[in-house]
């Protein structure tokens, strides 16, 4: 802003006590004279009124006005076309008006200058025009301050001025700066409806009473950095089209900012709102910055429309935050802010991020986003919560909760108190409003309920108590690659079961791998079978105390997987264990089971009926001796060894008689065949093997069906 230079012009000497104040009378003589306008002679006066024509220039610094000598001065300004008083530069820097100053609809050509000025009064401005800078610093308006409708086409300033009485700017213009910084208003201050075509300086301006700014328009940035609002503070409808600065400012009533419209950045950093914040349909075009803010009461933002990146990092909310209906088409973060008696947050939109890592909520509370992605790291969570999500991706890493906590998947739009259902507008082509986990790493899942979720890509390694993990509904998990992979021989299938994504990783990671397992799973790289084989074991037995067999049975698959290809197992357990899975799967694949044991009954006829069975039936042969003379005759009954077979092995007959053998081998029974040596041995080797693919087999089934 322009300044102008002090008054140079000698003082009056008249009117003032010499041993109280030896300048005597600070108005400036009137030119010409030795006296200022109030102390001068009448007949002195009256000439140097008549002198006057409109548009003059004044200069009255110091004088004290009368409201008779008031009008007479502005009488002899008064311009005939239009009836009002037209002012050259006027010059009243400390002057004092004893009682009203009626300036209304007055027209200031040049500088008007009224820094640390008195009015006693009302101070009428009513419909003035200031077409050069408007000076009042300083100035203190004892009365009313009326300024409605006033243009001031240049600076307006208003720096330290003190209002004691209610201050109208209602319909103002200012065309340049407007500034008030350290203005006090001790009662109401009316800006309704006022144009700011310029920087608006509210800076350290303290509001004793009401601070009315409806509908006023600040067309660049309106600057109220550490303002102070002891009255409501009321913002409706206001248009900010540039910065707007509201950084540390005090808000000790209701902060009201309903329906306001901020074009550009909107900061609040440190801003602290003692009673109501109310921001309901408010509408943030850039950056909302509440950094570090304080809401004391309620923070109302219903409705509210965030276009780009809203921030309330280390906010804190002491009463109820309220967002239910608004829409972030960008990001909302709320890392590390402090929600203590918070019963609801939401439900809201946000076509992007939900940050709240390093949160805390310390009541019972319920969360309900329909986002693309919700961040709750190192989240801290002091009562019950319930967290109902639509569309999103959840990072629950290192949360932290003492009572039981809820993530769900809402499959229908949230209803709002009135009934209406939520608009999601930023997700019109959505086909699948179902909510993913990315990571649970960290957790403490002793108090963890989550209800129908797909966590095919969660992150479970470093989990604690994930055996007390409660699954609800239809939660789902990754699946092995389904497809035979040809590449080598044999061709290799994996068996179709529910797998974590951190062995999707680890597989797809190996020398080798087949095509099908998913190497993108972010952050998953550290995890290996030996970190693993525990969690597929506490996941088993979550499932397992949710009576879910077949999903208990999917990650004990998976554990002994895991243990199998760990580099701590000793040579001859993983041995073991390989002939365990190669033979039935770890007891969980039928079909395998049955197909070795297919197999071997198969070896076992093609063995018997080339080595087993004997050529013919051995004859029985009767032998006894008759002793002379007569008595008891004795007979040896004995039977001729089997032979070898010779000639055609492989005929119908042998084939019934090996496959007679086999089967009584399965069911651990003797036959009754009469076999050669080696086929004894072939029956024992049967007897011992077939049996256990058997319970192998039936034990698969039963792990498959068992509920």
């Amino acid at each position: 802003m322009s300044t102008s230079e002090p008054p140079t012009w000698p003082h009056c000497a008249h009117g003032a006590d010499p041993a109280a104040n030896p300048v005597g009378c600070r108005g400036v003589h009137v030119p010409g004279h030795t006296a200022c306008l109030a102390h001068l002679a009448d007949t002195d006066r009256d000439a140097y009124l008549a002198n006057l024509t409109p548009g003059a220039n004044i200069e009255h610094q110091g004088t004290t006005f009368t409201n008779s000598l008031l009008d007479a001065l502005l009488n002899a300004l008064r311009d005939p076309a239009t009836g009002y008083s037209r002012l050259g530069h006027a010059g009243f820097q400390s002057a004092n008006f004893e009682r009203d100053a009626g300036f209304g609809s007055a027209t200031f050509e040049g500088h008007a200058g009224f820094q640390s000025a008195a009015f006693k009064g009302d101070a009428r401005f009513e419909s003035a025009t200031f077409k050069r800078d408007a000076r009042f610093e300083s100035a203190a308006f004892k009365g009313d301050a009326w300024f409605g409708s006033a243009t001031f086409e240049r600076d307006a300033g208003f720096g330290s001025a003190a209002f004691k009485g209610d201050a109208w700017f209602g319909s103002a213009t200012f065309k340049r700066d407007a500034g008030f910084e350290s203005a006090t208003f001790k009662r109401d201050a009316r800006f309704q409806s006022a144009t700011f075509k310029r920087d608006a300086g509210f800076e350290s301006a303290t509001f004793k009473d009401h601070a009315g700014f409806q509908s006023a328009t600040f067309e660049r940035r309106a600057w109220f950095e550490s303002a102070t609002f002891k009255g409501d503070a009321r913002f409706e409808s206001a248009t900010f089209k540039g910065d707007a600065w509201f950084g540390s400012a005090t808000f000790e009533r209701e902060a009201r900012f309903g329906s306001a419209t901020f074009k550009d950045h909107a900061w609040f950093l440190s801003a602290t709102f003692t009673g109501y914040a109310r921001f309901q349909s408010a509408t943030f075009e850039r950056g909302a910055a509440f950094e570090l803010a304080a809401f004391k009461g309620d923070a109302w933002f219903g409705s509210a429309t965030f276009e780009r990146d809203a921030r309330f990092e280390s906010a804190t909310f002491k009463g109820d935050a309220w967002f239910g209906s608004a829409t972030f088409e960008r990001d909302a973060r709320f890392e590390s802010a402090t929600f203590t008696e918070a019963d609801q947050f939401g439900p809201l939109v946000c076509a992007r991020r939900v940050v709240l890592s390093g949160a805390v909520f310390g009541g019972p509370v319920t969360l309900s986003f329909a986002a693309r992605r919700l961040e709750c790291r190192r989240t801290r969570w002091s009562s019950t919560a319930e967290i109902r999500l639509r569309y999103a991706t959840v990072d629950f890493a290192h949360a932290v909760f003492e009572y039981p906590l809820t993530i769900a998947a809402e499959p229908d739009p949230f209803v709002l108190t009135d009934g209406r259902q939520l608009a999601e507008d930023p997700f019109p082509s959505a086909p699948d409003p179902g909510v993913q986990v990315a990571s649970l790493r960290g957790v403490d899942a002793a108090h963890l309920v989550l209800s129908d979720l797909d966590l095919s890509g969660c992150l479970f390694a470093g989990t604690v108590h994930l055996d007390q993990l409660r699954l609800e509904g239809a939660c789902t998990f990754d699946t092995a690659p389904p497809a035979v992979h040809w590449r080598r021989w044999p061709p290799v299938r994996f068996t179709a079961r529910r797998v974590l994504a951190e062995e999707h990783h680890w597989r797809a990671s190996q020398p080798g791998a087949m095509r099908g397992w998913n190497v993108a799973v972010l952050g998953a790289g550290r995890a290996g079978p030996l970190q693993l084989a525990p969690v597929y074991r506490a996941l088993r037995k979550a499932f397992e105390d949710g009576k879910h067999e077949p999903g208990a049975a999917d990650f004990y698959y998976g554990e002994m997987e895991m243990r199998r290809h760990a580099d701590d197992i000793p040579r001859s357990e993983r041995g073991l264990l390989t002939a365990y899975w190669a033979l039935s799967g770890y007891g969980l694949r039928a079909s395998r089971a049955l197909a070795w044991l297919g197999g071997a009954m198969l070896l076992t006829i093609v063995l018997l009926m080339a080595f087993g069975l004997a050529q013919d039936t051995p004859k029985q042969t009767a032998t006894g001796t008759i002793p002379a003379g007569g008595g008891k005759v004795t007979f040896e009954i004995d039977k001729d060894d089997p032979q070898n077979p010779t000639g055609n092995r492989f005929t119908g007959q042998r084939f019934e008689n090996a496959l007679n053998v086999t089967l009584n081998s399965v069911v651990f029974r003797s036959s009754g065949q009469d076999l050669t040596t080696a086929g004894t041995y072939i029956e024992m080797t049967s007897r011992l093997t077939e049996p256990v693919l058997l319970g192998l087999a039936v034990l698969a089934v039963r792990n498959r069906v068992k509920r």
